[in-house]
């Protein structure tokens, strides 16, 4: 109990530790138990105990060099597994990659909305979360002693590290490109609730604002990861009732050929972790060579303030 605490209080070596007397408060164990727990530790080179002064903290034994990294996914967003989602796939491999050649332990799982394996992040030294949404239960974030991080999502949270795409400059660059005349934006939106898929549509807003008068911008939500033909449906509706003249946004690349055939004269842009597709792309490992530098380096400071990781998006015609 006293290590768990530690661990999620941040608490390095050199630090000092509580008292006797604190101890006993929180844990409601008898002076004898807590007298004998700080002599275990003592001998076990955990603590260093100094009359007159108290006891410090020697060894951070949750702050070996040796990291177990936990990557788990959304599974009622990504319903039919992460690897049946290119975004996704491209992802964790990136990421998968990088931890190993770090030489920490991998380990992926996933999660729903109401039910998370807190045991399981228990035994993590790291717990990273991707496809979350509103919906999500995050009360997780103070039940455990991992560090959290979000990947592609951003919650304000003292003790939440948030990785996000930026893809504002991105749309900035879109518009510019075909600045010369007015234009018709259609932005294909996501339905699921999150902060993040709200962020994106005010860039989105944002930079067709700045485009030639007479542009004009259009949203079309849709579920980006069911192949229905609902979806295809309201695809085709909207481009008859309003024809577009750039198609961007979260275009599911199964999508494509059918977007191209409503509107053949469209130029489309979707958003891609592959540095070679066109529209808006992000290279999965540099992205991941960005953020898991930062997420060794809050573990080792687990004091440091949450905070908010852009990685830019770039624009590709």
């Amino acid at each position: 109990m006293l290590l768990r605490r530690w661990k999620a209080n941040g608490l390095k070596v050199g630090d000092r530790i509580e008292s006797q007397n604190e101890i006993i408060k929180f844990c409601q164990f008898s002076l004898i138990t807590v007298v004998k727990t700080l002599k275990d530790l003592e001998a076990e080179g955990v603590i260093r105990r100094q009359v007159g002064k108290g006891s410090f903290l020697v060894r951070a034994p949750w702050a070996e060099a040796f990291y177990r990294i936990g990557f788990f996914y959304n599974r009622d967003v990504v319903g039919g597994g992460i690897f049946d989602n290119v975004f996704y796939t491209r992802m964790v491999m990136a990421f998968e990659k990088q931890v190993v050649s770090d030489g920490h332990a991998f380990i992926m799982g996933s999660f729903r909305h109401g039910n998370m394996p807190v045991e399981v992040f228990e035994a993590l030294d790291v717990v990273v979360l991707t496809s979350v949404t509103d919906e999500t239960g995050l009360d997780v974030i103070d039940r455990v002693a991992s560090q959290v991080c979000l990947i592609d999502h951003v919650v304000d949270h003292p003790r939440v590290h948030s990785y996000r795409i930026d893809f504002a400059p991105a749309f900035r660059a879109m518009v510019a490109h075909h600045g010369g005349r007015p234009a018709r934006y259609l932005y294909i939106d996501s339905e699921l609730p999150t902060q993040e898929l709200a962020a994106r549509r005010r860039w989105a807003e944002d930079a067709v604002a700045d485009a030639p008068e007479g542009s004009s911008l259009r949203m079309l939500k849709i579920d980006p990861e069911s192949r229905s033909a609902a979806n295809a449906e309201a695809l085709r509706a909207e481009l008859e009732a309003h024809p577009a003249d750039v198609i961007f946004g979260h275009a599911n690349a199964e999508w494509e050929q059918s977007l191209e055939e409503l509107a053949p004269g469209a130029a489309l842009y979707p958003m891609s972790l592959d540095p070679a597709q066109r529209g808006f792309t992000v290279d999965a490992a540099g992205w991941m060579a960005d953020v898991l530098p930062r997420i060794y380096a809050n573990f080792e400071d687990r004091q440091a303030e949450g905070q908010i990781h852009a990685h830019t998006a770039t624009f590709h015609p």
